[in-house]
């Protein structure tokens, strides 16, 4: 049976949902510069709405609730996904208006998608690379792996967890969310990567060094920060700057050894 080019599935409501979370993962893959992400959470949204929505004409109308613009990042789709079918569930029998929905799906939307930017993407994910760098280049390679395997099933365990929460709670999960207070997690998160960093730093600067050389490169990467951070200086030019400097990294040491004795 098909609605307009919308199959029917005759799924119970549970698997329907599991094909909604496991569709979540594939939100990007539809990405356009017009909707950005709709089109995959649409497509992540319709085995739900099937299940939620027996009538044809309600299902074409709760679909296209979903056409608007959607951005949010991938990882608080699952989350969303859960929020949004909790939501329907309270349209289908009359408790939600359908016309506030917009508005608070936005709104949820974005400042999930911030919170995703600052503690994943600006914290998170760089300490999950940074450890497994310094793993790797100190030659535990087992426990690099360990260590990435062990992220990996915590992501999916999240994604699970905030998914089936969304189901349960709908928009009063975000009041725990908020109790989480993952800005103030993703900062000692960077504090983190801060002294991996000095790790890094440690294993890849060429042996023997002298303490100069180590001044020397932490003030410019503190200067070319700031000026970053200020906006005095693009992030690319900066990035060429550095570069350049390294590369003249060995005149600048063999010029403090022969004129200064460095």
């Amino acid at each position: 049976m098909h609605v307009k080019g919308f199959p029917l599935h005759t799924d119970s409501r549970s698997m329907a949902f599991v094909r909604s979370f496991m569709r979540s993962y594939l939100a990007g893959a539809g990405f356009n510069t017009r909707g950005m992400q709709n089109i995959g959470l649409m497509y992540a949204m319709q085995p739900g709405l099937e299940s939620i929505h027996s009538d044809p004409k309600a299902l074409r109308v709760a679909l296209k609730r979903y056409v608007r613009h959607y951005q949010s990042h991938p990882f608080w789709t699952p989350c969303l996904v859960g929020i949004l079918l909790n939501v329907e569930q309270s349209i289908a029998s009359e408790h939600f208006p359908p016309k506030m929905l917009a508005k608070v799906k936005d709104t949820t939307a974005y400042s999930l998608s911030a919170i995703g930017d600052s503690v994943f993407a600006g914290s998170l994910l760089i300490f999950w690379a940074m450890v497994s760098i310094c793993l790797l280049l100190s030659g535990f390679l087992h426990l690099a792996f360990a260590v990435g395997l062990f992220f990996f099933i915590a992501l999916q365990a999240f994604r699970i967890y905030t998914f089936s929460a969304g189901v349960r709670q709908g928009f009063k999960f975000l009041e725990r969310l908020k109790r989480w207070d993952l800005i103030n997690w993703g900062r000692r998160i960077k504090y983190a990567n801060a002294g991996l960093l000095l790790w890094l730093w440690a294993l890849v600067w060429p042996q023997p060094y002298r303490w100069w050389e180590v001044l020397l490169g932490v003030s410019a990467l503190l200067l070319f920060g700031r000026f970053v951070r200020t906006g005095l200086l693009s992030r690319v030019c900066a990035v060429a700057v550095f570069v350049g400097l390294v590369d003249l990294f060995s005149w600048i040491n063999e010029t403090g050894w022969t004129e200064f004795g460095l």
